[in-house]
């Protein structure tokens, strides 16, 4: 039973008489339907994860060369004569904005307005629950 169906009962209860049989109000509370909340889990499947992985990397391949800081790479002579790269710095940051603008563009904007909208809707039912 449904909270609307208990007050309809229990206001047409009213209207016959002014004393409410209390086993017959406990009775009726035990057969309310506790209130459920849906709660949306989104995820991306494996085919997506993929193409996203390899957008990723074919978006850090093609513009490696803005990556390393040449200017403090490091080196040594190693065994017979061999030139040897010790350390290098990288940009991280020109590394993160690629992988930044990749997922962007798997961001469908509809769906994030729809899911803010769905957000909203569900305090404002939360709210009006807790009031009533």
């Amino acid at each position: 039973m449904k909270k609307e169906n208990l007050i309809a009962q229990l206001e047409g209860a009213k209207a016959l008489s002014s004393q409410v049989d209390i086993d017959k109000v406990i009775e009726l509370l035990n057969q309310l339907e506790p209130e459920i909340e849906i709660l949306k889990v989104f995820g991306i499947t494996q085919d997506v994860a993929d193409n996203i992985a390899d957008k990723i990397e074919r978006t850090l391949d093609y513009n490696s060369d803005r990556f390393v800081d040449v200017d403090s790479a490091e080196f040594e002579l190693d065994y017979n004569n061999q030139i040897r790269l010790i350390e290098v710095g990288v940009y991280v940051g020109n590394i993160m904005d690629h992988v930044t603008a990749t997922l962007d563009s798997f961001v469908l904007e509809e769906d994030a307005e729809e899911t803010e909208e769905d957000v909203v809707e569900l305090e404002r039912e939360s709210d009006t629950t807790l009031t009533e």
